[in-house]
């Protein structure tokens, strides 16, 4: 019976002790499975193969918000665990709320703990967990390509609501492209944060990053957030240099994160002066609203980071978790009063910051 199958996780805790006592081997394995499909089928057959019971927790539909964005969970949680209970390669099926598994591989200790994808196991942030008794991670490659993602997209299609769509401005017209899955993103400052601030910055040849910047950015690269930099260029609007100076920098600046790796998604930026009145200049939220539209981010998953309250006070007002840096005005600037949720000496240290925020 498929109710016999869904248990609580204390339940499924308990049940794994007693089996593991009778000498049977466990593997663990978890996600969304958003609508169910032959590439979840044919992985969990195959994770089946390698144990003799195969646990299969599955995430609650809040967890799946906070990381997909409100349009997920297609299927309610009940339901989907319900039709992976139902595979006959499933033997139990528990939910959890958590994102990461670091409290079910603690409480189920699992012989394997099984991942689809290409991941290698260093590379798992749950590997030092399952190695600590003697655990084993298994990592399984995606042999159906597959996704729910592109199901969604492809009833969005019929739908007529393609992601896709010309655009036509002054007789030019280009495709814009809006990703189909809400993501966070790590916005940040630039002069004092990325590159020392050296007072409106013009000349490329005096571009010079910031210790710690480019490891850090890589690594949050790496951890799959979307890399935005929102700037204020009063230097702009004040008519110390023109625009053309700010791209030439930029161009600079982008052709040292991409011999690092790192792929930049958008910088946004604030061309007028502090007397003037305008709604982009940081705090305000213009850009952050072009960047969430342009991008779909999901905000509460989001940080800002950047050396200057005004910084604080933005990421604040989008709603997102908020770093201060010590390099530049390190927080001195005085325009705005309130605790940042984090601190952190420079970039790097605010990476490892939000990995271990991710991790608990």
């Amino acid at each position: 019976m498929i109710e016999n199958k869904i248990k609580s996780r204390r339940e499924i805790t308990e049940i794994c002790r007693r089996l593991k006592g009778e000498g049977k081997t466990i593997g663990f394995t978890s996600g969304a499975f958003d609508l169910l499909h032959a590439g979840h089928v044919d992985y969990l057959e195959r994770a089946k193969a390698l144990c003799d019971v195969l646990v299969v927790g599955v995430n609650s539909d809040i967890s799946i918000k906070k990381y997909k964005g409100d349009e997920r969970p297609v299927v309610k949680e009940s339901h989907r665990m319900r039709l992976i209970a139902g595979l006959e390669s499933v033997d139990y099926v528990f939910l959890f709320d958590e994102r990461r598994n670091k409290k079910n591989i603690e409480l189920l200790k699992p012989d394997f703990y099984i991942k689809a994808g290409d991941y290698k196991p260093s590379e798992l942030t749950s590997k030092e967990i399952v190695e600590k008794y003697d655990g084993e991670v298994r990592i399984l490659p995606i042999q159906e390509t597959i996704s729910t993602s592109d199901v969604i997209a492809v009833i969005k299609e019929i739908r007529g609501e393609e992601e896709e769509r010309f655009v036509e401005k002054e007789k030019t017209v280009h495709i814009r492209k809006r990703p189909a899955k809400q993501i966070p993103a790590v916005f940040l400052d630039r002069d004092g944060t990325v590159i020392e601030d050296v007072g409106y910055l013009h000349d490329p040849e005096k571009l010079k990053f910031l210790p710690g910047a480019l490891e850090g950015i890589k690594k949050l690269y790496d951890m799959g957030y979307r890399i935005i930099i929102v700037t204020n260029q009063p230097g702009i609007g004040i008519g110390y240099f023109p625009e053309e100076d700010f791209y030439r920098v930029n161009r600079a600046m982008l052709s040292v994160f991409s011999g690092a790796g790192i792929l930049v998604d958008k910088i946004y930026f604030c061309p007028h002066s502090k007397s003037e009145t305008c709604s982009c200049r940081k705090p305000g939220q213009t850009l952050i609203e072009r960047a969430k539209e342009e991008l779909n981010l999901n905000m509460h998953q989001s940080f800002f980071i950047g050396d200057k309250t005004s910084d604080m006070e933005t990421g604040r007002r989008a709603g997102m978790q908020t770093i201060l840096v010590r390099t530049g005005f390190g927080g001195q600037d005085g325009e705005y009063s309130g605790e940042p949720d984090f601190w952190a000496e420079d970039l790097l240290v605010a990476s490892e910051i939000i990995l271990k925020t991710e991790r608990e």
